[in-house]
């Protein structure tokens, strides 16, 4: 499972000219699926995403998480993460969960990301066309791949 996680002032997700999703301060988690992911995967990542500590305190210091600035999650399902490039310019998603295994972990993490905040996550809709506006704050992005859990 691999996500993206972007520090923001502002984003939202649009679908058919709707926005279907929006938060003011907080992070916008772009979140590929992998086939070999699982319950596990989901429980670690989405602890790890909500104790992030990447907002500044009163000397400026990223010491601050969500939880500390009141902070929402835009979560964002994105099956491109897993890109493989290694051969040829077309990317291949040969390794991106298929819909039936990934919807119940998608669903799974907004449930684990709600229950650590205290509140609703706001999302996009899974598979569909969206479009994510964000005001990327810092910036401050960070790439976290459950693959790589004992480096972190």
């Amino acid at each position: 499972m691999r996500a993206v996680i972007q520090r923001v002032s502002e984003a939202s997700c649009t679908v058919n000219q709707q926005v279907v999703g929006a938060v003011g301060q907080g992070f916008v988690v772009l979140l590929g699926i992998e086939e070999a992911d699982g319950i596990d995967d989901v429980r670690w990542l989405a602890q790890k995403v909500v104790n992030l500590r990447v907002f500044g305190d009163e000397a400026g210091m990223m010491n601050k998480s969500l939880h500390d600035v009141q902070g929402n999650i835009l979560l964002i399902s994105q099956f491109t993460l897993l890109a493989q490039t290694k051969k040829g310019n077309r990317p291949s998603f040969i390794r991106a969960a298929k819909p039936d295994q990934a919807i119940p972990l998608y669903e799974l993490m907004i449930g684990e990301l709600s229950g650590h905040l205290g509140k609703s996550v706001a999302t996009g809709i899974f598979g569909a066309d969206m479009k994510i506006s964000l005001v990327n704050d810092g910036p401050v992005t960070i790439v976290m791949d459950t693959k790589d859990r004992d480096n972190h």
